[in-house]
């Protein structure tokens, strides 16, 4: 093919408007056009067009060469940029720096010093995902004759010499094993060709590595307690697995497009460059490492009926698949029809059941432990645009999906459990509440705690919130009837005037006091008088104390029921009568009592008196620490295991989190200024003039900030005394986020410990329901708020979770452990 018909190529597939070899002499605005497009050229590279990718490629590389004095630096650093945010790509691009390092030797030495340096860049700023794409870059530049087989093998030993570190965390080590094992794919055939030795002393340090590292944290990161019918394998063991199969099978795999091959004749006779030594940067306490998972598995062969297999789990083409899924989703999440539409275009579509492979990529990431990486609502609104894309497939595959989540939720962790529910009641709303729920009547006859009728309560329950109670009383047969939610109306227990409780007849004063629209003032004074019968008499003992429990109760029914009618006013009188509120409580016992109370009116309304509880510690009624007192009272034994209470403390705890994080970032800000602001004047010059010394200055209006007087303008004006309050104020959170995870963790071992003990005096079986969810749900606390717990561990150790505890409580704690070590 000659030169023109390359180029003419070229043209035809990128429009004719990009042919600018011939003007490459410009200047100004022509230049920056030129760039652009040039930018426009590299970044659409690989996209479908009417020709062939070898004819592109050998385009490109005719344009680029020709332009590469004009932009090298814009080109080195786009095709570093492009390896980093394409890995869909990664053979096109290393074909490319291929092609033109065959034609520019300096250039590919320079490309191949860039790509270096961003790799340990990546490393010491712990991109740990960035670094692992542009290692398996590095390794396919094996492949094009860039880079030379044994530097890359010096590479690979180098990286795995941090398996044999001491007193570092396992993650750490864990972490470079599996970078050098996910680039084994691209470069394993190449290396077993012509360094297979070597090769093979690299897979032995990796074997030796993985049989001898701990696994005590698999269970806690399990979304099946049980291996039947898929074995659930952590991240490490599985991918090894793999990588053993695709030894066995030679190295040989198709999945992965390898256009560079085309092109052995030109890049062969190409100068390969040395990769210089690269240590590992040192582990130190700052570093973040990502945690181990468990890979998540829910198809197999037998699973699929029509059309392509399924790969096997230690196939490497179900590894390479999966992963490329997760990159589009990684990249179009943010819009549910471009996700959607980009994953039903996928590559391989052809070769494999991508319906399911889909499914199970989306469930994985929705299931993944400790928390998913995108909000739940993106997994189902993908899924809806799928069903929507496909109406011939995805359905009938997500109905599947869900008769094989329902048939198995006996041994589903209880975090995967509320993301099930959660999806697909959201699932169901979108589609008319359509499903075929005589096929679920055996949950009718199991006890109330199995998870099959929890599951259809809790499903019904959240069904509730995105319609209203009477839709979904039509939507389930008859018999479902007990497992369908309460109507949620308020319970007013002063309602009847003439009823003999001891807070009636203050419950009668303060509804005609509100609602004539009295001020909190007065509300005040009214709670100051003693309590009081109908007829005038004082009910004894007489007690003048605002804190009578009594007197909170009927405040805070009688507000709460008056304001019932929506989420609105119910916010309104909160914010409206904060004065009164916080009045009443003043301490633990009474914060626990308005709780109670609020639970009272609502517990037929698990949203309502979510939302409620939720706005008490936005306006600071209520401390963190009550919310899990009161969750874990004897009174709430009835309510423990359901959904919407561990939404509650998740949400509580939360706040606490986040308001010490943002004290600890305005405290890090405020130490930076001051430090700024100090070596700016110490090195500023002290020579000014005795009339700008004297000249007046015009002065700021000031606040007082932390107990401080300050000018307006905190941020420029940060002194000692302020940076002193905040580091006060940041102790006394840090002090409170402790305090709340003792309650926490101390209540779970009470409750737990007496079960345990009970069963044993008893010589019952200990493994109930019961038990199956509230030890699931003491490691959903670990896990959802690892980063939190973590550092009040060593005080967790010697205060609750000592040796004398029982081992299954104990257990638990060191599986968090080990999630770190």
């Amino acid at each position: 093919m000659s030169h023109y018909r390359i180029r003419d190529n070229y043209e035809d597939s990128y429009g004719a408007d990009r042919a600018y070899k011939k003007r490459r002499h410009v200047g100004g605005s022509e230049n920056i056009n030129l760039e652009e497009r040039l930018e426009n050229l590299i970044l659409k590279v690989g996209e479908k067009t009417s020709s062939s990718l070898e004819s592109n490629l050998e385009g490109l590389v005719s344009v680029l060469d020709g332009d590469l004095s004009n932009f090298k630096e814009k080109v080195l650093q786009l095709l570093v940029d492009c390896a980093i945010r394409m890995p869909e790509k990664c053979t096109i691009y290393s074909t490319l720096v291929g092609l033109l390092n065959a034609k520019n030797y300096d250039f590919g030495a320079e490309f191949v010093e860039n790509i270096v340096r961003t790799f340990k860049d990546s490393l010491k700023n712990n991109s740990w995902n960035e670094a692992r794409v542009l290692l398996r870059f590095i390794g396919d530049l094996v492949n094009c004759h860039v880079v030379s087989a044994n530097s890359f093998i010096q590479l690979m030993g180098s990286l795995l010499d941090v398996t044999k570190e001491d007193e570092v965390p396992y993650v750490r080590k864990d972490w470079y094993c599996y970078a050098v094992i996910s680039c084994l794919p691209w470069v394993g055939k190449e290396l077993y060709e012509k360094r297979k030795s070597p090769l093979e002393f690299i897979l032995t340090a990796i074997e030796l590595y993985l049989n001898a590292r701990p696994k005590k944290h698999v269970n806690m990161l399990r979304i099946w307690s049980i291996d039947v019918p898929h074995p659930q394998e952590e991240y490490l063991d599985c991918a090894w697995n793999q990588i053993k199969k695709l030894k066995h099978d030679n190295w040989m795999l198709t999945i992965i497009p390898r256009p560079y091959l085309t092109f052995d004749n030109v890049l062969c006779e190409a100068l390969q460059h040395n990769l210089p030594v690269i240590i590992p940067p040192p582990h130190h306490n700052a570093c973040v490492y990502p945690m181990p998972w468990v890979v998540y598995r829910m198809f197999d062969y037998t699973d699929v009926t029509n059309g392509p297999i399924m790969p096997g789990a230690h196939s490497i083409e179900r590894f390479l698949v999966e992963e490329h899924l997760i990159q589009i989703i990684d990249k179009s999440y943010k819009n549910s029809k471009e996700c959607a539409n980009n994953l039903m275009n996928f590559v391989h579509k052809n070769k494999l059941p991508l319906e399911y492979c889909i499914v199970e990529v989306i469930f994985s990431l929705m299931f993944h432990q400790p928390k998913p990486k995108y909000l739940e609502i993106m997994f189902g609104s993908v899924l809806i645009e799928l069903s929507k894309l496909s109406t011939n497939t995805i359905p009938l595959v997500l109905a599947q999906t869900t008769e094989i989540l329902y048939s198995r939720i006996e041994s589903m962790h209880v975090c995967a459990f509320d993301r099930f529910v959660s999806w697909f009641a959201y699932h169901l709303s979108n589609f008319k509440f359509s499903w075929s729920w005589k096929e679920w009547a055996d949950c009718l006859a199991l006890d109330p705690e199995h998870p099959k009728p929890k599951f259809v309560r809790e499903v019904l329950q959240k069904a509730m919130r995105l319609s209203f109670y009477e839709r979904i009383c039509d939507i389930v047969p008859s018999d479902f009837e007990p497992l369908l939610p309460e109507k949620p109306k308020p319970k007013y227990k002063y309602a009847l005037e003439n009823s003999n409780l001891p807070g009636q007849f203050l419950s009668n004063t303060l509804l005609t006091k509100i609602r004539s629209k009295s001020p909190p003032e007065e509300i005040i004074e009214i709670l100051k008088e003693p309590l009081m019968l109908k007829n005038g008499e004082l009910i004894e003992p007489a007690d003048i104390s605002h804190s009578n429990l009594i007197k909170i109760d009927s405040f805070v029914q009688t507000i709460l029921f008056i304001a019932s009618k929506s989420f609105s006013h119910a916010f309104s009188a909160i914010t409206k009568f904060i004065k009164v509120f916080k009045f009443l409580g003043e301490n633990d016992e009474c914060q626990l009592q308005i709780l109670r109370s609020t639970f009272d009116l609502w517990n037929a309304d698990q949203q309502m008196l979510t939302v409620l509880i939720d706005k008490m510690l936005k306006t600071q009624i209520i401390e963190c620490s009550s919310v899990a007192n009161w969750i874990f009272s004897k009174e709430m034994t009835s309510q423990f295991t359901k959904l919407y209470i561990w939404d509650i403390l998740s949400m509580t705890i939360n706040k606490m989190s986040r308001h010490v994080d943002r004290l600890t970032k305005e405290l890090n800000k405020a130490r930076e200024h001051l430090r700024t602001t100090a070596a700016t004047y110490n090195s500023s010059d002290n020579s000014d003039t005795e009339a700008e010394k004297a000249e007046p200055k015009p002065s700021q209006p000031s606040t007082t900030t932390f107990g401080v007087e300050v000018p307006m303008d905190v941020d420029d004006n940060v002194t000692e005394e302020m940076v002193e309050c905040m580091e006060e104020k940041l102790e006394i959170a840090q002090s409170d986020q402790k305090n709340l995870f003792l309650i926490v963790f101390q209540r779970f071992i009470m409750i737990l410990s007496e079960h345990l003990v009970k069963c044993d005096t008893d010589s019952e079986p200990f493994d109930t329901y019961w038990y199956k969810y509230t030890i699931g749900r003491l490691q959903q606390i670990f896990l959802a708020h690892h980063e939190q717990v973590q550092k009040y561990s060593s005080t967790l150790e010697g205060l609750l979770f000592t040796p004398d505890i029982d081992i299954h409580i104990l257990e638990v704690f060191h599986q968090f452990l080990a999630l770190h070590s």
